[in-house]
């Protein structure tokens, strides 16, 4: 379980801050998280500045090989955005704690809405390698929770509501932005579970038995830290392999980045057309 000091961490998210803001005047209202294999969406990025993680005090490091490690500003859809190229993992070593590190930094940089992505594993047997998923709700079977210790009443209330984790109006604009570009999109609940290693069998089983229809590593802590500040969240998820207990096969990380790269240009165009539209 982490611990959480709010002098600690107040001290540790100005410094971050200031340095952020030293670089940039750039005060964007939107924020993006790219998962793995998903850092191209960069690519459309009118991209400003490039602050890499290790050069921001506190930052954690991706340590993950498909995850560039850089804060980016700039503009996409017609929006000034600021986007993580890359993020950090339970199953890193990372606290909670760090994992909610730069929602809380951005946010305090002028990010209202927070835009998630991530790399995940198809349970649900409608879904195939390469589609798109609109998470409407999720499990948290990670362990533990960014909100775990004492409060800090300047980032939110002490028992945040979770009703409406993802934001009705946003998938509502999302689901528009892909019918009007043909995009077929699934819609479903996101399941985050520790990691590293891939599931058993049973464990598939279980997942789908609680109402998942995907699963991953990540997300989850983000999206509790985003709602913890009163952000506006949407959520999509790329499937990179299908988790169906009677045909299982190996994977290998080279088809999770191949399914990423099949995927990515579909979340692309949605959420883009999302910031156009908002």
């Amino acid at each position: 379980m982490s611990t959480f000091s709010i002098e600690t961490f107040r001290k540790q998210r100005s410094e971050a801050l200031s340095y952020i803001q030293s670089k940039t005047e750039m005060r964007p209202e939107y924020m993006l998280i790219l998962g793995t294999g998903l850092g191209q969406l960069a690519e459309e990025m009118d991209v400003e500045i490039e602050i890499p993680y290790d050069q921001i005090p506190h930052f954690p490091v991706s340590t993950v090989e498909s995850h560039a490690g850089k804060l980016l500003f700039g503009t996409l859809g017609g929006k000034e955005v600021v986007a993580m190229q890359g993020r950090f993992h339970y199953y890193e070593g990372y606290t909670m704690q760090q994992i909610a590190f730069p929602v809380r930094v951005l946010k305090a940089n002028g990010a209202m809405t927070l835009f998630v992505s991530n790399a995940c594993g198809g349970m649900n047997p409608s879904y195939q390698r390469g589609d798109i998923m609109l998470i409407r709700d999720h499990i948290n079977l990670l362990g533990d929770n960014p909100l775990m210790g004492p409060n800090d009443d300047e980032l939110g209330p002490r028992f945040p509501d979770m009703s409406e984790p993802y934001t009705e109006r946003l998938m509502d604009i999302a689901q528009t932005a892909a019918l009007e570009q043909a995009i077929p999109m699934h819609q479903g609940v996101y399941v985050a579970v520790s990691g590293p290693m891939l599931e058993t069998k049973a464990e598939y089983r279980y997942l789908r038995l609680i109402g998942a229809d995907v699963v991953g590593m990540s997300t989850v802590p983000e999206v509790i830290s985003a709602v913890h500040l009163g952000m506006e969240v949407l959520g999509v998820s790329v499937i990179t392999d299908e988790c169906f207990p009677e045909a299982l096969e190996p994977v290998k990380m080279e088809h999770i980045l191949e399914a990423a790269a099949m995927a990515e240009p579909k979340m692309t165009r949605v959420i883009i057309r999302v910031l156009e539209k908002l």
